[in-house]
């Protein structure tokens, strides 16, 4: 495998499963020193380090929870303190609370805005000051961003739409250091919280154009594409890996 990001530093908030798990360890194939946040399991933290290390690259597993705001400005200050530098900030974590609009109160409208939107600006905001010229930011999206099949998914597909705006911000803010800003839609994913053999998983695999699921794998080697030379040229914008579901 190519080492097209030898030597950078990167922080993959939420890293300790799914998506964020595939990242991190692609970003250490790729050739990073990489830092991931993760909530509470330390189990599965401790295997991803485990994984990182086996690429020959140096990992870091911070204990963090997205919702304190002050926890998600200390990760990103550890992350650079401790590796050196930080060149990549992948914003991963997230809440994933659906229901109909008439049964969401206020208490989960604070905690997808605190995790969903808060902490990837605050923690960008704070990569940036960490970054030389030519870092690189990648929020992860979701499909209902784009399109949202199903009533329940009002307040998560606000979340994460937002994600679409404050990379189109950033992108003017930053772009004079040549520092990019993008969002990465995934579409259904093969994860531990959405199988692809679970209950709604034929429903949700046959809206896509490929009717089936995603890997991790695959939406990490997106993200890391991004994170490397092939994304000099693209900030400002929402790519989507959906298996063609906001066709």
């Amino acid at each position: 495998m190519s080492n097209e990001i030898e030597n950078k530093v990167a922080l993959v908030t939420g890293g300790s499963r799914g998506i964020g798990a595939a990242v991190a360890v692609r970003l250490a194939e790729a050739g990073a020193d990489v830092a991931f946040t993760y909530r509470s399991n330390e189990e599965a933290a401790a295997k991803v380090v485990a994984t990182i290390e086996e690429t020959g690259r140096r990992a870091l597993a911070i204990k963090a929870d997205g919702a304190d705001a002050a926890a998600v400005v200390a990760a990103v200050n550890e992350a650079a303190a401790t590796l050196g530098r930080l060149d990549i900030l992948v914003n991963n974590a997230a809440a994933f609370i659906v229901a109909p609009v008439d049964r969401l109160g206020t208490g989960e409208l604070e905690q997808t805005i605190a995790l969903n939107i808060r902490a990837p600006f605050l923690a960008s905001q704070a990569a940036a000051g960490h970054m030389k010229d030519g870092g690189r930011i990648v929020s992860v999206g979701s499909n209902v961003a784009e399109h949202v099949p199903f009533p329940g998914f009002s307040l998560y597909a606000m979340s994460k739409s937002a994600l679409v705006g404050m990379a189109k911000g950033l992108a003017r803010d930053l772009g004079p250091r040549g520092i990019t800003v993008n969002v990465v839609h995934p579409g259904p994913t093969d994860t531990e919280l959405n199988p692809a053999d679970g209950e709604m998983a034929a429903t949700f695999a046959g809206f896509t154009a490929l009717n089936r699921y995603a890997t991790p794998e695959e939406i990490a080697s997106v993200i890391v594409h991004l994170a490397g030379p092939g994304g000099a040229y693209v900030t400002g914008t929402a790519i989507s890996v959906d298996g063609g579901f906001s066709a």
